[in-house]
């Protein structure tokens, strides 16, 4: 299990996003909230328990569910790529849409979440396996999402999961 002390290295000189072919999982249970699978790290899945660790590594050779959330962080991976094949100007947009979502948060649970353009482009795409090889250069849909208002996007994900 990794500690906060052993992530850091992880942080400090993180190979660019363009360089990276697969993102190995592991285990962490500092950064990962209650509920949550798995978080793209500077080119790692932190994953809450080894036996998701495990499902994470399985990727497409488990079970469709395994191959569908690697794809999802997989997507991460090509979206930082995306922001000027950077870690940190990935996460700081990450977090300024979060930051621009919390007042919805009143009208949806986790909608800082669940409707920044981010996870709205991989978790669209998550059970489409051959995504990443569409967007090899970069994962894009996220920028048509940012360009959306909050409400617009909460009546997209409204849509989407009724």
């Amino acid at each position: 299990m990794l500690m906060m002390f052993q992530i850091v290295p992880m942080m400090w000189r993180p190979q660019r996003p363009s360089r990276i072919v697969d993102m190995p999982a592991v285990v962490n249970t500092f950064w990962l909230r209650k509920g949550y699978e798995g978080l793209t790290f500077f080119g790692h899945i932190l994953a809450p328990t080894q036996q998701e660790a495990d499902r994470f590594n399985a990727g497409e050779k488990g079970d469709r569910m395994s191959a569908a959330m690697k794809n999802h962080e997989m997507i991460h991976l090509r979206q930082a790529q995306a922001c000027h094949d950077s870690w940190l100007c990935f996460y700081l947009l990450y977090i300024w849409y979060w930051l621009k979502g919390l007042p919805m948060n009143r009208k949806m649970k986790h909608a800082a979440y669940l409707l920044n353009p981010f996870e709205m482009e991989a978790y669209g795409r998550m059970y489409d396996l051959s995504y990443l090889k569409r967007c090899e250069h970069g994962a894009q849909e996220w920028r048509t999402y940012a360009r959306m208002s909050s409400k617009q996007r909460l009546q997209i994900y409204k849509n989407n999961h009724k």
